[in-house]
């Protein structure tokens, strides 16, 4: 009897856990399709929503300045030299008479026209139409919360929108620019600087260290080598045939040159690789690391690189770093360059000790900065390029 009572009830039971089983994946289903629903409409309404301030450059402005600018995505072609409304600096910021700017790779990134900038910068159209970050000049105004910096101060540091007559940033993001340094290698600083200060940070550089930078000669390669010289390091530099001399110059102990030589198949080993390329494998840099060094994945090897190029390098990097460098010694870092006072503070202090010296290429007006991101955009610029601002621009 009791045998013929539990049948039903494991029947009972079975019955249940498969509705249960059918109500959870219909659960699953709807919630599925209205995650889908709510993203397709959350992305269509950020399409149409996505703009920008280029329609009223069109307007009468009532305080118009010169700037470059662009208001879609594409080739450094999309670039325009426009009558644009002055900037009027918030209660926390300084309004700059720009007197310089430095280009970056960071520049040329966010005008080309790939989905990963539309996801970041706008999707339809580009939210925000000025160009530039690194910037140096006097300061014009200031905010009523501001009290480091006051009219006619000179200073250096990060904004938006630096290929300008004017330009707005905040108190914390810029220092004084020394005394004997010139605009356009205080406007070389910033980003390069900090990127290159930080990366050297990561990799725990110390005294004595045999450092080696992969890409040397760029706008960040060209700090490291130098940065990493102050800190007392021995410094190999890696670059191509043309090269060489600017590298040696800019205090490198050694020099490899890539195009006769590669440095993972060298028996020499290296307490930290700045890789500014990440144009080789996991295992040959492993190779020249030493059985506790650092290898720093700082960049993906220039203005130059292309989208699908970028990308694999971007998700190459997050792999080693992040997975493979779990089971070695020798570690992969990869980092985020953050604006930071006190290391703008130490960059200006090592240019005005002589420890460190802007490389420019070139240097271009503010009309003529579409032509400088060309240049830049081949990917073999030597240091840094400058825009120089002088106020009333004429094209």
């Amino acid at each position: 009897m009791a045998s013929a009572r539990a049948q039903p009830d494991r029947f009972r039971r079975g019955y249940l856990c498969f509705f249960k089983i059918l109500k959870l994946k219909r659960i699953l289903k709807w919630s599925a399709v209205v995650i889908l629903l709510a993203l397709s409409l959350w992305i269509l309404i950020a399409y149409w929503t996505s703009t920008n301030d280029c329609e009223r450059y069109s307007a009468v402005l009532n305080n118009p300045m010169k700037a470059i600018v662009y208001c879609e995505y594409g080739s450094p072609n999309v670039l325009k030299f426009e009558d644009v409304e002055k900037p009027v600096p918030n209660d926390d910021q300084v309004l700059i008479k720009v007197r310089a700017a430095s280009l970056n790779a960071f520049d040329v990134y966010v005008i080309r026209d790939t989905w990963l900038g539309r996801l970041f910068f706008g999707l339809r159209k580009p939210k925000e139409t000025g160009v530039g970050r690194d910037v140096a000049g006097q300061v014009e105004a200031v905010g009523k919360n501001v009290t480091q910096f006051k009219p006619g101060d000179e200073v250096f540091g990060i904004c938006r929108g630096a290929l300008a007559e004017y330009a707005c940033a905040f108190e914390r993001a810029l220092v004084m620019k020394p005394s004997k340094v010139s605009f356009e290698e205080a406007a070389c600083l910033p980003l390069a600087g900090l990127t290159a200060l930080q990366g050297l940070r990561e990799g725990k550089i110390q005294p004595g260290q045999k450092v080696l930078i992969n890409g040397a000669t760029g706008g960040v390669g060209t700090f490291v080598v130098q940065i990493a010289k102050s800190f007392g390091a021995e410094v190999t530099a890696v670059c191509s045939t043309r090269n060489v001399d600017l590298v040696r110059s800019i205090g490198a102990d050694h020099v490899v040159d890539y195009m006769k030589e590669d440095f993972t198949k060298s028996d020499q080993r290296y307490d930290v690789i700045f890789d500014n390329v990440c144009n080789h494998s996991f295992t040959e840099r492993r190779r020249v690391l030493t059985p506790k060094g650092i290898c720093v994945l700082a960049g993906m090897g220039g203005a130059g690189v292309k989208e699908g190029q970028a990308i694999r390098r971007i998700a190459g990097n997050l792999f080693t770093a992040r997975g493979l460098s779990s089971f070695t010694d020798q570690k992969f870092a990869q980092y985020m360059t953050k604006m930071s006072k006190p290391d703008l503070i130490m960059l200006s202090d090592l240019i005005q000790d002589g420890k460190l010296r802007p490389v420019i290429e070139r240097t271009y007006k503010l009309n003529d900065a579409p032509e400088a991101l060309r240049h830049l955009d081949g990917g073999h610029a030597r240091g840094k390029v400058v825009i120089t601002v002088k106020q009333d621009n004429k094209i």
